[in-house]
């Protein structure tokens, strides 16, 4: 295979089809810096979807004046349940002491203890929380009678985990409808270069060249603008990194630094795709046009 020959059209393609190249590169290098940063925020907003997923609880308050063997029994109770993953109980000391240690204003007026026992029962899965919630209250009422109320938090979860299925949709769809752009334009550019050279197709196919000699040089012209394109892209992400993101991240500790991609992983990952689209665009237009 003639590699040297194949690049050489390749790149004499590139500069006779100046503009839509052009507009097919910069098409790749948006979609390249797309997918670079949707890539982190998916991560970072599952990742803070999920942290908040782990805190979905049923609260189970206990009756004032409970006693030790009341209390051991319906952590029994709790821990028999179906669906119950874990059961931890906060007595009313220590639910105090943590709603004064997160006000203490207006705990600093309080002079007594108004806050009862209580359980934690954390669901298996989180979309279990009704679940565990209605196998503790039957007919509108405790299935213990040591139990006073059990907050459910039935809209709580149902918001949480509708935003979660929100976000991975919405940036699922966008993430495919920018591929399915990036790959009809370079398809278009691909085939303005086979339609310029349609002359030289044709000479080509009567002197004997086979189908492949001549998509060569096609693709590899798909591939260099998907190349070039996604380069570009990681440049300027690797510029904003260092430029904004790690800055940001510095200088405000509150954000921290969220669990991602490393960057040269990243960089692999975007380097591929933009390859692959590009080479998916140019087989789109190869494909039928070559039938003469």
């Amino acid at each position: 295979m003639r590699i040297g020959f194949f690049l050489r059209e390749s790149l004499r393609a590139l500069r006779r089809n100046a503009v839509p190249s052009f507009a097919a590169l910069a098409t790749v290098l948006v979609t390249v810096l797309v997918l670079g940063v949707f890539i982190p925020v998916v991560q970072v907003t599952t990742g803070a979807a999920n942290d908040v997923r782990k805190r979905v609880i049923v609260g189970v308050y206990l009756k004032s004046g409970v006693t030790p063997a009341q209390i051991a029994q319906v952590g029994g109770v709790l821990r028999r349940t179906d669906h119950v993953k874990a059961v931890q109980f906060v007595s009313k000391a220590s639910a105090f002491a943590q709603q004064k240690k997160a006000d203490p204003a207006a705990y600093a007026i309080v002079d007594t203890n108004p806050l009862p026992d209580s359980y934690r029962v954390t669901p298996d899965n989180p979309s279990n929380v009704n679940l565990v919630s209605a196998a503790l209250v039957k007919n509108g009422k405790p299935i213990n009678p040591a139990i006073d109320t059990v907050n459910n938090r039935r809209d709580d979860a149902q918001k949480i985990l509708s935003a979660t299925s929100l976000v991975k949709a919405t940036m699922g769809i966008l993430a495919v409808l920018l591929v399915i752009a990036s790959i009809l334009l370079i398809s278009n550019t691909i085939r303005l270069s086979l339609f310029a050279r349609r002359r030289e197709v044709e000479v080509m196919k009567l002197v004997g060249a086979t189908d492949w000699f001549i998509r060569w040089p096609f693709v590899l012209e798909g591939i260099l603008l998907g190349a070039i394109g996604g380069v570009l892209a990681i440049a300027m992400l690797l510029i904003a990194k260092f430029a904004v993101v790690d800055s940001i991240v510095s200088e405000f500790s509150v954000i921290g630094r969220p669990n991602t991609i490393d960057f040269p992983l990243l960089a692999v990952v975007l380097m591929c795709c933009a390859v692959a689209v590009s080479a998916a665009g140019s087989g789109l237009s190869l494909r039928r046009f070559l039938r003469v």
